[in-house]
């Protein structure tokens, strides 16, 4: 059964990297470690209103975010900032905590998919407290 899901999540993986990839090419390639059988796999479409973002939260799971339309700033604890154009990806390990996700711009809109394999019956996000005080934040300055 555990490997039955395994395959049929990387089939999932692997088709919606094909529908929404406009041209030939891998997003993303890297091994998952072997999962318990009790995981499921939520797929979530999120739009961010200009200027919009979230608090600091981890996932406790896997998460494949994959950018549809405008520009997205992400970054976990003690990893680079990066903003993300359409048709690029971010993962987030299950013990990342995820200090910046927000809309990299103030007057266009930005929608992502965010692919999500947990614990079945464990919440989706966890918000965390205040993080040490030098944790990078984006200035609002740096938005376009």
């Amino acid at each position: 059964m555990r490997y039955l899901f395994q395959a049929n999540t990387l089939l999932i993986l692997l088709v919606t990297n094909t529908l929404f990839n406009g041209v030939e090419g891998q997003l993303l390639n890297m091994p998952l470690p072997e999962l318990p059988e009790n995981q499921e796999i939520l797929v979530s479409e999120i739009t961010l209103v200009p200027g919009q973002e979230s608090s600091p939260h981890r996932h406790n799971a896997h998460v494949f975010v994959y950018v549809l339309e405008g520009r997205v700033n992400m970054q976990v604890a003690g990893g680079e900032l990066v903003t993300l154009s359409p048709g690029e990806m971010f993962y987030e390990d299950p013990d990342d905590i995820h200090v910046v996700s927000q809309n990299a711009s103030d007057t266009e809109s930005a929608k992502f998919l965010v692919h999500i394999i947990k614990t079945i019956g464990m919440p989706v996000t966890t918000q965390v407290g205040p993080l040490n005080p030098e944790r990078t934040l984006f200035e609002k300055s740096l938005r376009h």
